[in-house]
């Protein structure tokens, strides 16, 4: 993130995204699927600890793969 987003202090580039990526993908395995669930995990957990403010930045896929889309919300 940038501007007034980005954290005081925090200096995120290009390549922590790389190596998150990185991380996410070894800790899932190389199963796709994996992949996803655990980063739609990381993205749902994000959220409660920014109060839902998340996920409304988030495209609709990824909200309703994360289960933060209302209609996911709704069945819980």
């Amino acid at each position: 993130m940038t501007g007034r987003h980005q954290a005081v202090g925090a200096e995120a580039t290009d390549d922590d995204g790389t190596e998150l990526i990185a991380q996410l993908k070894e800790l899932a395995g190389a199963d796709p699927a994996d992949v996803r669930q655990v980063v739609a995990e990381v993205l749902a957990a994000l959220d409660r600890a920014a109060g839902g403010a998340l996920r409304e930045h988030l495209p609709e896929t990824i909200r309703h793969d994360a289960g933060l889309d209302p209609a996911a919300s709704a069945r819980r």
